[in-house]
């Protein structure tokens, strides 16, 4: 177990965050003694909370900062909500929003402002019911948001109230046309704004979100060196190298927004892959989750259903994040009390784990490198699908990658080969690594030229191609062959042995291998029909062409590693069809790759997700549950989980070991033969974390 050490700053320390998102007309509800007391009951040991911008809870002095107006008259309720925190060791996170101010400050002020086309400003909320003023969208580069508001009101909150932390809500860049906006363009670019988000340059709003943090961050450290920042961060979009320069902690959102209709229902995944992407960044605090309690802003009074809920939850700490509750109200104001049930029961499992996941980090043996594009999603899809435990590499922290500390590497299509990344892939396939790449390559004169430029062969003669490549056009009613390997089964065609094809779509890089160091496991079967006559006359449906020698999976032996390449988009195929069998096959090229020896093997439970860490002699296994049918109605126990365990130490073979069970209690038997550990879980309701010792004490079989 890892002790805490008392001497770190209290933001590197495991937190549970609960964020009472208050509506002014409720302030009078708020009892400071009392909803601190409520939220250390709940689990929390930080508070956010409102604190300025839209509104300023507290007499502000700085002009245009809107005062809430429903403060009570003679009370410094902000400054008595931080004394209250502090008196029950809750940290007091301040929430800043600047994205919006009134329209009497839009009225004296309208260079502040965000300007449509046609130069009108943007009215948020025009049709809300109710005697409120209008809210206008401030510029990103305009002083609201910088010198003549937002800075003063930081100096002045900082400099009067004892806050810990400081938290920027949708600090995003929105689309302007203001004449602040037309000079930062033109200066940077030397053209004009174009009139629409979608000709802008792709760094225009990256840099216009830095330039206004950074300059926030500036601020903070100078008033307040020892307050942190925290800044969102996207799963998809955003450098976390250069977002990590500007703050202390990551937070991401990944809602669960129900609202939307069944059709586009989050994807199950959406908690788990985001705190993975925000720990890609080494050296830094666990990222915050964010999750917000109801099934869409339009029903923000209500909470998820409560099996949902609980399973979207208990994802974040399984992955190694960090929990921040954001409910609507304050308990004694929420109306749907099961939300409170929920959020105290995720908060006490998640802190029976300080102890043991503060300064854990991953075990994963698999790395996935990361881009923007669907095919690696679909690709972590596949692994959380399969249980297969995985890190997320971001392209642009490449300096910081050890990927010797991994068995498989997977290169999904999208990923960019630079130079510096060929090199790299080069290195480690050499040395031992198994790479798995899919999809169209650079063209073979660019790769080269690159390539030389850098002074590596071509990513060509890492995967073991002719130099070659030609692309097909996008191919329909055709379908993938495993082919017959003498004296062995083809790997990948584990769990499909019974059938010699699975279904194909999409284009192919025609490629032939170069070399007998490369294997052919899987070809091309060509379409048998144009797409207008698959389904008649069925007299007619038979194969043209049931064999070629086209490949679509090679797997190349070079070094003392292997590069395998699907000549195909097999993240398209996940992403649109969802098939088990192209599931299966991608986990087959992992295992395979993996000598049939993988670090982790589990009953394969359809929704049943596992995360593995390395807590000083200790691993520390996670499973969550998302069994059903979404959104979950109810949590349906999974029983008798089998797992084998590869953790890389020395068993004695026949001994028996004791496992901790660190959320529900209690121990379960473990069994090693020939260096693997064996055992059960009898029984999963939704998270569970099992602590296996590396240096165990073994026990008498049936002890105990």
């Amino acid at each position: 177990m890892t002790k805490v050490n008392e001497e770190r700053f209290w933001w590197h320390k495991p937190l549970r965050v609960i964020q009472p998102n208050m509506q002014v007309q409720n302030t009078a509800c708020i009892d400071p003694p009392r909803l601190a007391a409520q939220l250390k009951e709940m689990g929390a040991n930080a508070m956010v909370f409102n604190t300025g911008g839209i509104y300023a809870w507290y007499d502000t002095q700085v002009p245009y900062h809107t005062v809430n107006g429903y403060l009570p008259e003679g009370r410094d309720l902000l400054g008595e909500l931080i004394t209250a925190c502090h008196r029950e060791d809750l940290r007091f996170i301040a929430r800043f929003d600047f994205s919006k101010a009134g329209d009497s400050a839009y009225l004296r002020r309208p260079e502040w402002f965000v300007r449509k086309e046609g130069g009108r400003p943007e009215i948020i909320g025009a049709e809300r019911p109710g005697p409120w003023p209008l809210l206008m969208s401030t510029c990103i580069n305009g002083g609201y948001r910088n010198a003549d508001v937002a800075a003063p009101v930081l100096r002045e909150a900082l400099s009067r109230y004892p806050i810990d932390g400081i938290f920027f809500n949708n600090p995003g860049y929105v689309f302007c046309r203001c004449e602040r906006c037309r000079r930062k363009y033109a200066e940077q670019y030397g053209k004009e704004l174009p009139d629409s988000s979608r000709e802008l340059e792709p760094d225009f709003a990256a840099r216009c979100f830095d330039d206004n943090l950074e300059a926030m961050y500036d601020l903070i450290k100078w008033e307040r060196p020892e307050v942190p920042m925290i800044l969102y961060y996207n799963l998809h979009r955003d450098n976390l190298s250069k977002r990590v320069q500007n703050t202390d902690m990551l937070c991401t959102e990944p809602q669960d927004v129900l609202s939307l209709g069944h059709a586009r229902i989050p994807e199950f995944w959406k908690p788990a892959l985001s705190i993975k992407v925000g720990r890609s960044v080494p050296g830094r605090p666990a990222p915050f989750g964010i999750v917000h309690s109801c099934p869409g802003m339009d029903w923000r009074h209500t909470g998820l259903p409560v099996a949902e809920y609980r399973f979207w939850l208990a994802q974040i700490p399984a992955n190694g994040g960090q929990i921040w509750h954001s409910v609507t109200g304050i308990p004694d104001t929420i109306e749907d009390q099961r939300i409170l049930k929920t959020v105290a029961e995720l908060n006490h499992h998640a802190a029976k784990l300080d102890a043991y996941m503060d300064g854990a980090v991953s075990a994963a043996e698999t790395a996935l490198l990361w881009n923007e594009r669907g095919e690696a999603q679909s690709w972590a899809e596949t692994l959380i699908n399969r249980q297969i435990p995985f890190d997320v590499l971001l392209p642009q922290s490449l300096h910081d990658w050890d990927l010797s500390r991994y068995r498989v590497v997977l290169a999904p299509e999208g990923t960019e080969f630079t130079p510096l990344l060929l090199h790299d892939l080069r290195s480690y396939v050499y040395g031992g690594g198994q790479l798995l790449a899919e999809g169209p390559l650079p063209s073979v004169v660019a790769d080269a030229a690159d390539a030389a430029d850098a002074g590596v062969k071509p990513l060509h003669d890492l995967l073991g191609i002719s130099a070659e490549v030609f692309a097909s056009e996008y191919l329909t009613a055709s379908y993938l062959r495993f082919e017959e390997l003498r004296g062995k089964g083809n790997p990948l065609q584990q769990g499909m042995e019974r059938t010699a094809l699975i279904a194909h779509r999409g284009h192919v890089a025609y490629v032939q291998p170069y070399s007998e160091a490369v294997r052919v496991l899987a070809t091309l079967v060509p379409p048998f029909s144009p797409p207008e006559s698959v389904g008649a006359p069925p007299e007619r449906a038979s194969l043209p062409v049931s064999r070629t020698d086209l490949p679509l999976a090679l797997e190349h032996s070079w070094g003392a590693g292997r590069a395998m390449y699907f000549t195909f988009s097999l993240g398209v195929l996940l992403r649109e069809f969802k098939l088990p069998e192209h599931e299966m096959l991608l986990a087959n090229a992992i295992d395979h790759l993996l000598d049939g020896k993988p670090q982790l093997s589990v009953t394969p439970y359809p929704g049943l997700q596992a995360t593995l860490f390395r807590s000083g002699s200790d691993l520390l296994l996670h499973f969550v549950n998302g069994a059903g049918r979404r959104p979950l109605a109810a949590t349906i126990p999974l029983h008798n989980i089998e797992v084998r365990l590869r953790p890389g130490t020395r068993w004695p073979t026949g001994s028996g070991f004791k496992l901790e069970m660190l959320i529900g209690g209690g121990c379960i038997e473990g069994f090693a033969v020939n260096d693997v550990l064996n055992f059960t879980l009898p029984r999963l309701e939704v998270w569970e974390c099992i602590r296996i010792p590396l240096n165990p004490t073994v026990t008498a079989v049936g002890e105990g």
